[in-house]
């Protein structure tokens, strides 16, 4: 590891959380990224999103806090636009509201940026996922991530609480989506963009916490999350190149459809989804669902509980 402490020779970076409604998690949150061993200049943005600003936090920890109001679309996706259009460092992190980075997060992963010399990159961890008093680790047993990989898998060790990346890499391929319904799955579509852009690469080993729980911003909108899985097919049309993916995708799709009472819907999505690939599980998954055989929640409550997802 670098032993060079001079703030001067780290890039800047501007933290960006956007929150609702969670003061303890947030705080704790902060906490974390107070706590960096990085020794370069970190500025934390955190961005109100329908909910009153928590002025005070601008003098919690020993690095800058900024305090702001979502200026842009309600939503994840206008919070964290708000925050990077507020900012002007060299490389910008997320992290969610309810989840905390060890204290060598981002030197870790700047210094990997370092080894790459890549103008343009993106940089994720792998993550400890904690869920009901239990931990998992998730971590992706690659260096480098290319977009056919992430068409083919979610690959959800890349969480947005692990995003690190050069600014001009959102010059470069635009914002965060705030067109995507609920701002379900901006993520993985800013994942998506980049990797058609720029390098994007991964620290194997687990430097965030996420935090999984019940009241998680998405737990019971199905309706939400089967309109955004939508409009992410097609936005990248080149899920077709891929059956697999796209019937990943489109499983997905017909669960939450059939979660959402939409058993029609649900079942002719699920047809689709075992014509481009037979062994996609989350088709018969959701035909049990839409029977009434499988109660969305709870599958997906078990699902958490094993540090996974649907």
């Amino acid at each position: 590891m670098s032993q060079d402490t001079d703030e001067d020779t780290w890039p800047t970076v501007a933290v960006v959380i956007a929150t609702r409604d969670r003061p303890e998690l947030l705080r704790q949150a902060l906490a974390a990224v107070s706590a960096q061993d990085y020794p370069g200049h970190v500025e934390t943005v955190v961005v109100y999103d329908r909910s009153e600003p928590d002025t005070t936090l601008a003098t919690a920890g020993v690095r800058p806090v900024r305090v702001l109001t979502n200026s842009r679309s309600p939503g994840l996706a206008g919070s964290r636009n708000t925050g990077v259009l507020a900012t002007s460092s060299d490389l910008v992190a997320f992290c969610d509201d309810d989840d905390a980075w060890w204290p060598a997060r981002l030197r870790t992963q700047v210094e990997a940026l370092r080894r790459t010399s890549c103008p343009l990159a993106l940089v994720t961890t792998g993550i400890r996922v904690v869920y009901g008093g239990r931990e998992v680790v998730r971590r992706l047993e690659k260096d480098l991530v290319s977009r056919a990989d992430l068409l083919r898998s979610r690959l959800t060790e890349l969480h947005p609480s692990t995003f690190l990346l050069h600014r001009e890499l959102l010059d470069e391929i635009g914002l965060v989506d705030e067109e995507l319904p609920g701002s379900y799955a901006e993520d993985y579509d800013l994942l998506l963009r980049a990797a058609a852009s720029a390098l994007v690469v991964n620290v194997r080993e687990p430097l965030v916490d996420v935090r999984w729980h019940p009241q998680s911003y998405f737990a019971g909108r199905w309706e939400v999350i089967a309109d955004a899985l939508d409009v992410l097919l097609r936005k990248h049309p080149d899920f077709r190149t891929d059956p697999a993916g796209e019937a990943r995708i489109r499983g997905q799709r017909a669960f939450a459809l059939a979660a959402a009472g939409r058993r029609k819907a649900a079942l002719e999505e699920a047809v689709r989804t075992v014509r481009l690939h037979a062994a996609e599980r989350r088709a018969y998954l959701a035909v049990l669902a839409a029977a009434g055989l499988v109660d969305p929640d709870w599958l997906l409550r078990r699902l958490n509980a094993r540090g996974r997802s649907l």
